[in-house]
């Protein structure tokens, strides 16, 4: 190859190494150029760069998430469906065992003495109607609606009246940082633990205290059916000497520990899960036992000593 040649092979390739710099720099600039949007909490426009997808506004301290779009709804009937039965189920169960235990072991427990007959229906009746009426209020209260706010414009949203809320697109409205969205009871929750398909309804806010009476009337009244069915038993076939009724008590009793434990943690299950991810920890102490089990009164008027924090919900 002569000299010639060789210089026009170079400046060649110098042009098309210069040619696709020049592409290089256009499209990193039209990368990296800003873009205007605006906040759904209050309205304002915000500059951003291309590459941010979620933003917190300055303002009132809305979280935008733009790559979270309206999702479509699919039929969710078979849910509501499930929950209706299971909780027809639960009803079915507790009245059978109830006036079921109470036709078989009346006659025996008469038979000991009218004295341990009136004591027993009086167990029987208190746990029967403690398991009921908790249960009725766990499924058929409203789990917890979050508190309404105002939103959407800048002269009435004040500085930081959304700090941290979030926008719901199945429910296109505010929802607070402790708040879930329920695809089953199609609404958000406040501290929202868990959708309990026994019960046919989200564990919030509202139904939480509840739902924890409910075990553990449940855990006393498995405990004592098994007891009474042992008793009975023996009584009427002596060889018998256990009863299937402690598999339930077992699970139910590790279900209520379970649920103490948050509460003494300050935390919900859903709360749980996130923090592991992260790594957030949270304050443990009895003091939260007292607040959910609403017992400020009591402890501040018999030991004064303790002091009761409430549990305060961040807007």
């Amino acid at each position: 190859m002569d000299s010639s040649s060789s210089t026009q092979f170079e400046n060649f390739v110098a042009s098309l190494v210069a040619h696709a710099s020049h592409i290089q720099e256009q499209f990193v600039t039209e990368v990296t150029e800003n873009y205007e949007t605006t906040c759904w909490g209050c309205g304002l426009r915000v500059l951003l760069p291309s590459c941010a997808s979620a933003f917190k506004c300055g303002w009132c301290g809305a979280i935008t998430d733009q790559n979270k779009k309206k999702p479509n709804l699919k039929c969710i009937r078979w849910r509501v469906v499930r929950d209706r039965c299971f909780v027809s189920v639960v009803l079915v169960f507790m009245f059978f065992v109830i006036f079921g235990g109470v036709w078989a072991v009346y006659p025996v427990v008469f038979s000991v003495s009218i004295l341990c007959g009136v004591f027993h229906s009086i167990i029987t009746a208190i746990l029967s109607v403690a398991t009921i009426s908790f249960f009725s209020f766990a499924a058929f209260r409203c789990a917890g609606t979050p508190p309404n706010i105002l939103w959407g414009s800048y002269p009435t949203v004040g500085k930081s009246d959304l700090e941290n809320y979030t926008y719901c697109h199945y429910c296109s409205k505010p929802k607070s940082p402790r708040a879930h969205h329920c695809r089953s009871c199609r609404k958000c929750v406040l501290d929202m633990d868990h959708h309990c398909p026994f019960i046919g309804n989200c564990v919030g806010a509202a139904n939480h205290r509840s739902f924890i009476a409910f075990l553990i009337s449940a855990v006393l009244s498995t405990i004592y059916v098994s007891i009474m069915s042992v008793y009975s038993g023996l009584r009427t076939w002596p060889p018998l000497k256990y009863s299937l009724g402690h598999i339930n008590g077992i699970g139910l009793s590790v279900l209520l520990w379970q649920q103490l434990s948050y509460i003494y943690q300050g935390k919900t299950y859903l709360s749980h899960l996130s923090s592991q991810a992260d790594s957030e920890e949270e304050k443990k102490d009895c003091q939260n036992l007292v607040t959910f089990f609403s017992l400020q009164y009591f402890v501040t008027r018999f030991l004064p000593t303790f002091r009761v924090t409430r549990k305060k919900h961040i807007k």
